[in-house]
């Protein structure tokens, strides 16, 4: 069956007239009732909103493709509509969306509508013929430009199992989004054509309307490198049981695939385990309080993270330069490019703030959060302060969400233009004004005053706990918790003392290991061995989660050894007064501390210790 049977000319809207989202889908849903398409205008449109509200159908690139599977469709169909000016849809990627392709699909649909949908959405990833679409100006022309690019795709897409005997890096995915008839598709032939591109063999199983196609094999499943899973809704995933499984939004498969592939191939991604349970999905349903907290936490410090590295690697070269050229103008650049007044670190609370609240209330909360972070920042309420702008701006939104839910229709495209701004900052500023802002101004400075005040017994104590945090889960919530604490600290009173052992603490673990695999080299597979090597390079950076694929595997020896060395070089650092003057860099910055030799000392104390507890305790590698 043909593309353009289901994209019909008479339903086609060549230039679009709405200037919001749900206008254009309004526009879109009287096409396919003026030609009798649908049979109910209400029950269509509820089903296409319904799908909005699990994410955007809006996939970036200028391309929309709202669409649902319900009984108020008379006739398979698409409508294609073309906005010249473009419009806001809410897309993945901020951009305005220039071609819309709404999906009608009756609940009756046989396989073979199924499949043509599908091909529809498999050619919206070329991106030669979306410009052609763009450029297209008559019915005419859409029909003959998907006439010709699907007969050229014909026999392009056909799945071939995969030779065991191929020596060509492997991986697997699967995809899937909640109605499976767009996103599905549009994931698993980005994947596809970006693995062609990097030479890399994969196998994409689909799960969508039509059921799964390409199931993946068992010996598929063992052989792959890694798992991506880019779904929206449940799959099986009890198969993948001790396999590194990448899980993301199918949003991604589409947008992402080269980091996809890239991230499966290293392993970058948890060990899975099944537990018998359905799946991951349905438990993550049943969040508990403190993990809902840390996943909105975490979502602030990922935000914030580019900022602290890059400003804080340009503001440590900056303070090389001014010791020897403090009048230079590349020392005032620096300074002005990374400096709390003008530079990265005025945006480290606010984009704290910001994401914290986006990952609550999405979007419309972004801009409160960020203006809450800044009114932290500037009244000294600091790092606590931006923690508790961010929460707040988040649930303040959520509660004007259902404030505002039951407005007439026909004002629902004020709520995210004018309604949830303005009172989204008045209320998150007011609180944070007249509450919250004088609180924590109060604790900040009490809790500055105490850190300035510690005997060397207490400050080693606090570097003691400080570096085993960083060691205790390697990036996870007691790693982030003391970074931020150390940021923290250097940011309200720019002093480095505990950015020193938060740095040596995340240092060890991974160049424990390596030394490990380095002088223990028969309890070490071959693998083992070359990643050893590769955490010498991480750990002097500063990257502590490069010790995480060893800690998968053994996590009692890998774990205990690493807090007991972490700990013992952040309490080194307290007990020599140690101070870096740098958020991030590792050995890059060692020369900004104040005596550089005993940074240095303190962290290879630590490796060894760690390294040789880690050696002497770990079974042969034929052991294991």
């Amino acid at each position: 069956m043909k593309i353009t049977d289901l994209l019909s000319k008479d339903v086609m809207i060549m230039s679009l007239q709405a200037r919001t989202k749900e206008a254009a889908i309004d526009e879109m849903i009287n096409a396919l009732k003026t030609h009798d398409k649908i049979n109910d205008v209400t029950i269509f449109k509820e089903a296409i909103m319904s799908r909005e509200a699990q994410s955007s159908t809006g996939i970036g690139e200028g391309i929309a493709m709202p669409h649902a599977k319900t009984k108020a469709v008379n006739t398979p169909t698409v409508v294609f509509a073309k906005s010249e000016a473009g419009l806001d849809y809410e897309s993945l990627d901020g951009q305005p969306a220039h071609l819309f392709f709404m999906i009608a699909a009756p609940d009756g649909a046989n396989e073979t509508h199924l499949e043509t949908l599908a091909a529809l959405s498999r050619l919206l990833v070329h991106p030669t013929f979306v410009e052609s679409l763009k450029k297209a100006q008559t019915p005419d022309e859409v029909i003959n430009l998907f006439d010709q690019e699907q007969a050229d795709s014909e026999g392009n897409v056909q799945e071939t199992p995969a030779s065991t005997e191929d020596k060509k890096e492997f991986v697997v995915a699967v995809t899937a989004c909640p109605t499976g008839i767009a996103h599905t598709y549009m994931a698993e032939d980005a994947l596809k054509n970006k693995a062609k591109e990097l030479g890399v063999e994969i196998r994409v199983e689909t799960n969508g309307s039509e059921g799964v196609k390409h199931r993946l094999t068992k010996e598929e499943i063992d052989r792959a490198a890694g798992v991506i899973v880019a779904a929206d809704k449940n799959v099986e995933m009890a198969r993948f049981d001790g396999k590194h499984v990448l899980q993301t939004p199918v949003s991604d498969g589409i947008r992402k695939p080269e980091e996809l592939i890239s991230r499966a191939l290293k392993q970058d991604a948890p060990v899975f385990h099944s537990d018998g349970a359905v799946n991951k999905e349905e438990s993550e349903e049943k969040l508990s309080v403190g993990s809902k907290i840390y996943k909105d936490l975490m979502n602030g410090i990922s935000h914030m993270l580019p900022f602290v590295v890059g400003g804080g690697i340009l503001m440590a070269v900056s303070f090389l330069i001014e010791g020897f050229a403090p009048d230079s103008s590349i020392f005032k650049m620096l300074g002005q490019i990374t400096g709390g007044e003008t530079g990265a670190f005025l945006f480290l609370i606010p984009i704290l703030a910001g994401f914290i609240a986006s990952s609550i209330g999405d979007r419309p909360a972004l801009m409160p959060g960020m203006v809450g972070g800044l009114m932290a920042a500037q009244t000294g309420a600091g790092f606590l302060g931006g923690l508790a702008a961010g929460f707040l701006a988040g649930y303040v939104v959520l509660g004007l969400k259902k404030v505002f839910a039951g407005i007439p229709k026909s004002l629902d495209g004020l709520k995210p233009i004018l309604l949830y701004p303005v009172f989204g900052l008045l209320i998150t500023g007011g609180i944070m004004y007249y509450v919250a802002d004088p609180i924590f101004k109060v604790i900040n400075d009490f809790l500055v005053t105490q850190l300035e005040g510690l005997g060397t017994t207490n400050a080693v104590i606090l570097g003691v706990v400080l570096g085993g945090m960083m060691a205790i889960d390697m990036g996870g919530p007691f790693n982030k918790a003391a970074y931020t604490f150390a940021i923290g600290v250097f940011t309200s009173t720019g002093d480095g003392t505990f950015m020193a052992a938060v740095m040596a603490g995340g240092m060890v673990p991974p160049l424990a290991i390596a030394l490990a695999t380095t002088f223990f080299r028969n309890k070490f597979t071959e693998q083992e061995k070359q990643a050893g090597l590769t955490n010498y390079v991480l750990g002097l950076s500063f990257i502590t989660e490069g010790a995480i694929p060893f800690a998968a595997a053994d996590p009692l020896r890998v774990i205990v050894s690493s807090v007991i060395g972490s700990a013992i070089a952040g309490g080194l650092t307290q007990f020599w007064h140690l101070n870096v003057p740098a958020p991030h860099g590792g050995i890059f910055v060692a020369p900004l501390a104040n005596q550089p030799l005993l940074f240095l000392l303190a962290i290879v104390i630590g490796t060894v210790v760690a390294g040789l507890i880690y050696g002497f305790w770990k079974k042969p590698a034929k052991e294991i």
